[in-house]
């Protein structure tokens, strides 16, 4: 999944997901905390292949993932393509009105617009991404 495309979260939450990450997506999305206080969202697919990891990991080793799942929510996009997110991942993410929603290979991230602009500052400014890039041989 591709692309970056910038939205608002209305009054009651609600987030429009763009077409061509919807399509992508499938018709439930299953939501949860991301790293660096993003939100990562799942197509089934995804998700499926997500657990399946796990299932390979000990209890003790999946149990650290714990809030992982006490924040995941399934999600599926109202006819105009929004979907509700539950105020505990909103508050953890901290998405407020602003939001960016970007495609990261296997998944969707959604982000705080202020948070975003300084990973992607930083990414530029700093090099991070090239040298990322060399170190996988991309």
């Amino acid at each position: 999944m591709t692309g970056q495309y910038a939205h608002n979260i209305d009054a009651k939450g609600r987030l429009f997901i763009p077409a061509a990450l919807r399509r992508e997506l499938g018709q439930t999305f299953h939501v949860t905390v991301g790293q660096d206080h993003c939100l990562s969202v799942f197509s089934d697919e995804s998700w499926a292949a997500f657990m399946g990891k796990l299932k390979e990991l000990s209890y003790n080793e999946v149990k650290k993932l714990r809030a992982l799942f006490a924040y995941a929510a399934d999600c599926e996009p109202d006819p105009q393509g929004r979907i509700l997110l539950p105020a505990k991942l909103r508050e953890y993410a901290g998405l407020t009105k602003e939001v960016v929603v970007v495609g990261s290979f296997d998944r969707v991230e959604i982000w705080n617009a202020q948070r975003w602009a300084e990973i992607e500052n930083e990414a530029f400014s700093s090099g991070a991404l090239e040298e990322a890039m060399a170190e996988m041989g991309l």
